[in-house]
């Protein structure tokens, strides 16, 4: 492949994506949305989130991943997870998961 078509095609899926968000954005306030696809927008951040969230916390520093609990990041993030749904505290959740990741790191 030269090095203009891997340019073209770099141009070409970033003006499409580009396209697409902005059409979206465009029309979402001149059209009626259905009202499920505006439920299920709701769903969006939390999808997004998880899908970063969880392969870094599941995947080792060796770059195996581990679902036991001898994973420090996993309990960290079971226990950040019940510190968020006690307190509604962002900040509070975020300090005490690295406060829990920390000493668990030391621990095991």
């Amino acid at each position: 492949m030269s090095t203009t078509t891997l340019w073209f095609i770099v141009l070409a899926a970033g003006l499409g994506t580009f396209a697409l968000r902005l059409s979206f954005i465009q029309l979402a306030d001149r059209i009626a949305l259905p009202r499920p696809f505006i439920r299920a927008l709701r769903f969006v951040p939390a999808a997004v989130l998880s899908a970063i969230i969880l392969p870094a916390v599941l995947r080792l520093p060796d770059g195996t991943m581990s679902y036991a609990f001898d994973n420090p990041r996993l309990l960290a993030a079971i226990g950040a997870t019940l510190i968020a749904w006690a307190t509604r505290n962002a900040l509070v959740t975020i300090l005490g998961g690295m406060a829990l990741f920390w000493l668990l790191g030391w621990l095991i």
